[in-house]
């Protein structure tokens, strides 16, 4: 009986450790061959007629032990026959979210061929087919583009022993970003080439991460610029809250342009005349009202009430029972409520027919997003698998809205104090230009964008320790993507120009 037992016991404990390794095995992640596709291309760019080629390849990134933990999917556009790489600019490119692939920017700005959605925000994309057309306005005469997905997105996963936590947080992102970014430059040879870095919303956020991010680690790289499309460094200014009064201040003057766009204010006035007397304004007496909440008179509620209907073409009454503060879905629903439209976040020219006109919020979501999504989501897939000859095991995703929510934004250690704050890497940014004197940064942003206002921009860029005089400041009458509108896809695309050729 005793060894009987001795025999069961040794069994059971034979099963768990099994069941404990097979456990461990699952957890594990497949490392499969890293896949690569290179194809030859031609076309015309800045009036040139340039020969490049396309990489679209996983990049496999390890962890200190040597094992591979990472795939980092990325599409590269190198031109041909460049004797001198020394003088040979390169741009990391990358959308934001987070949670968002690079085809944002890759079919609609920087990439060889464009997707077409309306103009002016007035038609639907509808179902295929879409257009696709060459890009005239492409840089591929004055940079290499390498378009980054991290980690969720496109087609980047971990792998092997990786897990998704070591990557979907404020500064394990910046980390990863950076790494990918110091491998692409080693592997192709092109430590002495100038680097930019272009970014768009949370991407911009991510940007000023990096280019902290790279000083470090023993291996000091230096930018020569970022490109910051829809500039999202300071939350602060950039969160729609109750209580947030700092966001108060940084929308109104967005509000002001996209009621102006609408016809429901500033009436025979230019915008940029309207958008001057909206900032003014602000600064001189919306904010100090803000701060002085339930201690303003009734005379002067009234008078704050009368400026702001004058600015965002609501309803002074709306406004009163507002007490002042307007928050920015409510003013989605209530700028078009008398036509039954909302008008849409990332842009608000956009405008959806919603079946509840009485919500406080979009029930939607976004029509600035659902109205371009199909079209953006379709060509990049058509153009990847004909003009790139990609074919992969798996959906390319565009978005992964997973990440957002298991993102981590915490700043310091688990274990450490830490107090909760508005997400700000626009010191970091300051800091970077501040030991980087050459670190020079384009800063684009659309008037009728009602989720990265350009007056937060402003407002950002005037503190944090920046060097203003290597900062530009660029408008443009679109939205958080304002290369949809075409005189801004060709406005910012020469701006960039400027920028890329600036002493």
């Amino acid at each position: 009986m005793k060894n009987f037992a001795s025999f069961f016991f040794l069994l059971l404990f034979s099963f768990v450790l099994f069941s404990q390794e097979s456990k461990k095995q699952d957890s594990v992640k497949p490392i499969p061959p890293a896949k690569s596709f290179i194809t030859s291309h031609q076309g015309v760019f800045g009036g040139k007629t340039i020969s490049y080629t396309a990489i679209a390849k996983e990049t496999y990134l390890t962890n200190d032990k040597g094992d591979s933990v990472a795939s980092f999917w990325s599409v590269a556009y190198t031109q041909n026959n460049i004797k001198d790489t020394s003088k040979r600019p390169v741009t990391f490119v990358f959308n934001g979210g987070p949670g968002s692939a690079s085809v944002w920017l890759h079919m609609g700005l920087f990439g060889p061929k464009l997707v077409s959605v309306d103009s002016e925000a007035k038609k639907d994309d509808g179902a295929a087919p879409y257009s696709l057309k060459n890009n005239e306005y492409g840089l591929l005469d004055l940079t290499d583009l390498v378009f980054i997905d991290p980690v969720g997105t496109g087609y980047s996963r971990v792998i092997g022993k990786g897990k998704e936590k070591d990557y979907w947080g404020l500064k394990e992102d910046a980390k990863s970003v950076t790494t990918f970014i110091r491998q692409w430059i080693t592997d192709n040879k092109r430590w002495m080439s100038p680097k930019y870095i272009a970014g768009e919303s949370f991407g911009t956020t991510r940007a000023a991460a990096v280019a902290k991010e790279l000083e470090g680690d023993g291996q000091n790289m230096a930018l020569n610029g970022l490109i910051l499309i829809s500039q999202a460094l300071d939350y602060a200014g950039s969160t729609s809250d109750h209580y947030n009064i700092t966001s108060y201040v940084t929308y109104l003057p967005s509000m002001a342009a996209t009621a102006w766009y609408h016809k429901k204010a500033g009436k025979g006035k230019s915008l940029e005349t309207f958008v001057q007397e909206a900032r003014d304004f602000t600064y001189s007496t919306y904010t100090p009202a803000l701060f002085k909440g339930d201690l303003l008179t009734e005379s002067e509620s009234d008078g704050i009430a009368d400026k702001l209907a004058y600015f965002t073409g609501l309803d002074k009454a709306y406004i009163l029972k507002s007490n002042l503060r307007v928050l920015l879905p409510r003013f989605q629903k209530r700028l078009l409520y008398d036509e039954g439209l909302t008008i849409g976040r990332l842009d608000g020219r956009f405008m959806g027919d919603e079946s509840d006109d009485v919500a406080d919020r979009p029930t939607l979501g976004d029509p600035a997003s659902y109205r371009i999504g199909a079209a953006y989501t379709a060509a990049l897939n058509h153009y990847y698998a004909s003009g790139l000859k990609i074919e992969m095991d798996r959906p390319y995703l565009t978005s992964n809205g997973k990440i957002g929510q298991k993102w981590r934004w915490r700043t310091v250690p688990d274990g450490s104090y830490w107090e909760p704050t508005p997400v700000n890497t626009a010191g970091g940014l300051g800091e970077a230009m501040r030991r980087n004197t050459d670190l020079k940064v384009l800063v684009a942003s659309g008037y009728y964008d009602l989720i990265t206002p350009f007056f937060d921009a402003e407002y950002t860029f005037s503190r944090n320790g920046i060097v203003n005089d290597r900062v530009q400041m660029t408008y443009y009458e679109g939205g958080h993507m304002m290369y949809t509108h075409q005189p801004d896809l060709e406005k910012l695309s020469n701006d960039i120009r400027d920028f890329l050729t600036q002493d």
